[in-house]
Order: C-alpha cells, then sequence, then structure tokens
C-alpha cells in the first residue's frame, strides 16, 4: 500500500535532500511543502518530491499555512507529517493535529522544544538535569543567574544548538549577554556543567529504539562557538559498550522514555563531569546537524537517510549495523575577510589520511567567506574515518593545525 508522507522542508537545510529521497526509496508518495518556488530547491529534492506546494505563509501564520495544505490534500490520507528541521518541529506537529495524522502531538512536540517544559519533565523523572529557571524580562534573567549561581548559561528557550548561547561567569558577562539576547522572547538560565560533551543520537519506531549512536565534541560547542581559529571537531564513537559512554547511554534511553517519544529521529547532547558524574543538556526531536548523519553512514556503511524513512513510513528498521570505524568531521574556518584566496595543506593533509579521507567540501577559491557565527560547518569541512580512535583523533587534530583556508 502506497504511503502519502508529507514532507515540511523537503530541500533545505543542506540533508533535507537525503531524507526526502530517502522517502521516495521506502515507496512513498511524498508531498512536498516550503516557503519558497520549486525552482528554489536542489535537483535531488525536486526529482524525489511527487507534489510540492508553495506556502509563503509556512513559518509566519500557521493557520493560514495549515489550511492552504488542508485544501491541498483534499480528498487524499496523509500517512505521515514530516519534518527535521528543529523550527517547524511543532508546526509538524500541528499539521498532524489538524489532519488527524498519527506520530509526535503538539504537547509532546512542545516538550521537545521549550528547554525549561523538557527539564521539567526530566526532573520529574529522576534525570540530572542543570538547575535552571525560565526567564522573559532582564530582571527574571537577573534572578535566574541569582538562584542558579555562577559561572551560568543563558540560552534561548527554544533555541537549537549553542546559538545565542552564552557562558556568564561574572555580572559584567551577564550584562554583557544581556545586550545581545534582545531579540530572543524568552531564555533559559541554567547551571554552568564543567564537562566533555557528546551526543546520542536515535532512529525510533513505536517507541523502540532501532538504532542509536554516540558522538563526541572536541572543544564544546560553547568553546568552538566562541573562538575563531578553532577547528572544531565532531567525532563519531565505534566503541559504543565502552564504559566511557555507558552512562550517557542509559541515560538517552531514559530521556526518550520519559518524554514518549515514539518514531523518527533524535538528538540529545549530554556531559560527563571529571568526576564521572552524567548530566543531561538538550533533546530535540530531528537529526543532529552538520553532517553527523554522514559520519554515521561512513561508521558502518549504510544508508540511514532511508533507514530513517524506513522507521517513519513503515516502522521497523533492517539496516544491518556493523560498527567498523569511528568518523571525525573537522570544520574548517578562514582566515581573513572577503573571498577565499587560496587553500594551504590539502596535499599534506592527504598524504598523512590517505584512504581514511572519505569526504572534503570546502568554499572554493573566488567565493565568499561564510559568516563563522552564523553556519556550524563555516567554511567547509573535511571528513575521515578509522577503525582507531586515537588515530583517528590524532588525524582530525591534522588536519585542524595543517589544512588553512585564506580569504581577502
Amino acid at each position: 500500500m502506497a504511503h502519502n508522507v508529507l514532507m515540511i522542508m523537503p530541500g533545505f537545510p543542506g540533508e533535507m535532500p537525503y531524507f526526502t529521497r530517502g522517502l521516495d526509496n521506502v515507496g512513498a508518495t511524498v508531498w512536498g511543502v516550503a516557503p519558497g518556488g520549486a525552482n528554489e530547491l536542489p535537483e535531488m529534492a525536486r526529482y524525489h518530491l511527487t507534489h510540492y506546494l508553495s506556502v509563503p505563509s509556512l513559518f509566519t501564520n500557521a493557520d493560514d499555512a495549515i489550511q492552504q495544505i488542508r485544501e491541498w490534500t483534499r480528498g487524499v490520507t496523509i500517512d505521515r507529517v514530516c519534518c527535521l528541521w528543529e523550527p517547524g518541529v511543532e508546526l509538524a506537529a500541528a499539521i498532524r493535529a489538524a489532519l488527524d495524522v498519527p506520530g509526535q502531538t503538539p504537547e509532546r512536540a512542545r516538550r521537545f522544544r521549550n528547554k525549561e517544559l523538557m527539564k521539567l519533565a526530566l526532573g520529574k523523572a529522576g534525570i540530572r538535569v542543570p538547575r535552571h529557571v525560565s526567564a522573559r524580562t532582564i530582571k527574571e534573567v537577573q534572578a535566574g543567574a541569582e538562584r542558579v549561581g555562577f559561572p551560568c548559561i543563558i540560552k534561548p528557550i527554544a533555541g537549537a544548538g549553542s546559538q545565542d548561547t552564552f557562558r556568564c561567569d561574572t555580572q559584567a558577562e551577564l550584562d554583557a549577554a544581556l545586550k545581545q539576547l534582545g531579540h530572543i522572547e524568552e531564555v533559559s538560565v541554567e547551571e554552568f556543567i564543567d564537562g566533555e560533551e557528546f551526543t546520542y543520537d536515535t532512529v525510533c519506531a513505536g517507541g523502540v529504539i532501532r538504532y542509536f549512536h554516540v558522538g563526541y565534541y572536541r572543544p564544546r560547542p560553547l568553546v568552538a562557538r566562541s573562538v575563531e581559529w578553532i577547528s572544531p571537531q565532531t567525532l563519531s564513537y565505534r566503541h559504543v559498550d565502552d564504559p566511557w559512554v555507558a552512562d550517557g547511554r542509559a541515560m538517552g534511553e531514559a530521556v526518550l522514555k520519559a518524554l514518549d517519544f515514539d518514531t523518527g529521529f533524535t538528538h540529545m547532547e549530554w556531559y560527563r563531569k571529571s568526576d564521572g558524574e552524567v548530566v543531561f543538556g538538550e533533546v530535540a526531536a530531528r537529526p543532529p546537524g552538520a553532517r553527523t548523519v554522514d559520519l554515521m553512514n561512513f561508521a558502518s556503511d549504510i544508508d540511514l537517510f532511508t533507514g530513517w524513512a524506513e522507521a517513519e513510513v513503515h516502522g521497523r528498521f533492517t539496516l544491518e549495523v556493523e560498527r567498523k570505524y569511528n568518523c571525525a568531521c573537522i570544520t574548517k574556518r578562514a582566515q581573513g575577510q572577503g573571498r577565499i584566496q587560496r587553500i594551504e595543506g590539502l596535499d599534506r593533509v592527504g598524504e598523512r589520511c590517505g584512504e581514511a579521507i572519505v569526504a572534503v567540501d570546502l568554499v572554493p577559491v573566488g567565493s565568499p567567506r561564510r559568516d563563522w557565527k552564523a553556519t556550524l560547518l563555516s567554511d567547509g569541512y573535511l571528513s575521515l574515518r578509522h577503525p582507531d580512535w586515537q588515530e583517528t583523533q590524532d588525524m582530525a587534530d591534522f588536519v585542524g593545525e595543517h589544512l588553512h583556508l585564506y580569504a581577502g
């Protein structure tokens, strides 16, 4: 039986065309919806869509958008509604409710988006979360910082990643952060957790974890997003049974159970302190970004874009997962401003890493340098893999030290 799947944002961000292709691969009829015209979609997304509707009000007027989608699909049974982009998670839930489609409800979606509701629910379930309060005014932020204590973290209540996130060690730093957060309606004031930062990512079907992945950030994102010269690394961990990550895995399982997650991709971030304590960070009802799904694929030579689609559409996961490699994605930031003038060190990296290199995607010479604070991938990346964990880290460090882009 054919399944009609409504895919919100089938072409953006960069990985979405692969998820759209995955839906087509498992036999779904894919109905794409986005604010722009079909001509704005990447070729892969256009190829794997059966129907497309441009809804300019998609993220500005939900009621109008839902009415347009309702008229467009009148007489058709929509079996699933998917959105793998963080800002559209609650919209997708509202569309499900309006069209009577099974899947994550608005209430559950809100707990995955609102960090305060999220941590309240998990704290009640006995999961170690940072001390936290929500705040809408400067006075409330100040009171929250006094309650939580310095150092503290200020972040958007419904943000994604480390965008607009600030560590404040003093009152002066808190005052400076508040000046940069004026555009955000509500923030979370949280205890700063000093520790290594990991991820726990899953594909679920019917409330069962069918696939999981453990990632590791070098350095932690808050540092990487604050210091321009750093080449941030995301690593995919091969030996997921290692005691080093066992507590984080157990926490991830408890988190999804407490939040009653059913089907789809999830991305959780967690901390391991120097004393061994494991602390929850945050969780999202979507895959990780910055090409991390690519790392999962490289680690086992699989296609998780299609694996996710099979779980979403058919409620099963039949990929055979053999964890062969550790993987690393190293993001590069150009030195200087303007257009990319030259790229140096790629030959040296090739000599050092050889067949371990599985992807190179750098901004071409002549192209404008990107805003490193506005994009996780900055001016491009190089991904590699190796069976040995230490060798993977050593090669990733070599890339960070010897591959350079220069703008001017």
